[in-house]
């Protein structure tokens, strides 16, 4: 009895070990976003990537980046707005449901940007900055960290006519943002 007793408690220990190292290496090697908590704006850092240009059209991205040693995720509808340029307008062309992208230890993601800068020099605007949201204000202890990241913008002028005066945001693709 005693044989057949170890026999079933060895066979158990390695079914649950092998099921946690098989966890661990699914969520090691695919982070969805369902596997890990909303990012705090603490835990990642911001940029302006500059895409290009063409036929007045600007093209640009806001680069997230994971710090050294965190994972989180970000919604794949970013919650963005700008600072100043009263009559540019942002146009979240991204679904509600688009899906959230993992962050994880450097890894990055981007929301790519799009306007027009044709208008004559007293129909466009220059934003001082674009803001992101973050989704989680405070961290797993319950500390609360400021969820607003603001970018200065670096891209001159926008239209700001009636015509054309939106900055049309895409949703969040994993990657790093295609640079000019």
């Amino acid at each position: 009895m005693g044989i057949r007793k170890t026999t079933r408690t060895i066979a158990a220990a390695v079914a649950v070990a092998g099921l946690m190292a098989g966890g661990a290496a699914v969520f090691a090697g695919t982070a969805s976003a369902s596997s890990v908590l909303p990012c705090t704006a603490s835990q990642f850092t911001t940029k302006l990537v500059y895409g290009g240009a063409g036929a007045g059209n600007r093209d640009a991205a806001i680069q997230f980046t994971a710090k050294p040693g965190e994972r989180c995720y970000l919604p794949g509808q970013a919650a963005v707005d700008l600072v100043g340029a009263h009559n540019v307008l942002v146009n979240n062309e991204a679904p509600a449901n688009a899906p959230g992208v993992a962050l994880v230890d450097g890894s990055s993601a981007y929301v790519p940007l799009h306007w027009t800068a044709i208008g004559g020099e007293d129909e466009q605007q220059t934003p001082n900055g674009i803001t992101f949201t973050a989704p989680a204000d405070s961290n797993p202890h319950g500390d609360y960290i400021n969820p607003n990241v603001t970018v200065d913008w670096v891209f001159g002028a926008v239209d700001a006519n009636e015509g054309s005066h939106t900055i049309d945001v895409g949703a969040l693709t994993q990657g790093e943002a295609p640079a000019a």
